[in-house]
């Protein structure tokens, strides 16, 4: 079990570690082109929730990463056993929740760099962090299980 505790604190400090050098080797506003157009760093900051929603409602965002924290490691204590995908999604879900839960009470902004933009469609995507990426890779992951457990019940039906 201590190993996937390992895999949210690796998130956390991945996280911690690229916001810390956005904050101090680069200025706000300023973007690094690492394959101009698609992909760059570019330091910016939110004060609300994905896409800037909800901005300076710190105080929601603290409840609210609080009780999905403490439901995240119920769900990893209780239902996460012998599955190891599962317990990889929530240690993920988890350390993506504390990287920014850690910026939103320090900075009280949470420091956002990756600037991707999707050619294909002509999106610019919003500007992320390691946390956000963590978040997003623990999400899929759980559909995924969950899509393998559905089709394991199916199997034990027929």
């Amino acid at each position: 079990m201590f190993i996937y505790y390992g895999l949210a604190a690796l998130v956390v400090l991945l996280d911690q570690l690229t916001k810390w050098i956005v904050v101090n080797k680069m200025d706000l506003g300023e973007r690094i082109s690492i394959m101009d157009p698609y992909l760059g760093f570019f330091s910016h900051r939110n004060k609300g929730a994905a896409w800037g929603m909800l901005e300076g409602q710190m105080w929601l965002f603290y409840i609210v990463t609080v009780i999905v924290s403490a439901g995240i490691l119920y769900y990893f204590h209780k239902e996460a056993k012998g599955q190891p995908l599962f317990a990889v999604s929530l240690m993920m879900l988890l350390g993506g929740a504390i990287g920014n839960f850690i910026d939103r009470v320090w900075r009280k902004e949470v420091v956002d760099f990756v600037d991707v933009f999707i050619p294909i469609i002509k999106y610019d995507f919003p500007i992320f962090n390691i946390a956000d990426a963590a978040l997003t890779v623990g999400v899929v992951l759980i559909i995924i299980h969950v899509i393998i457990d559905e089709k394991k019940n199916k199997k034990k039906v027929s």
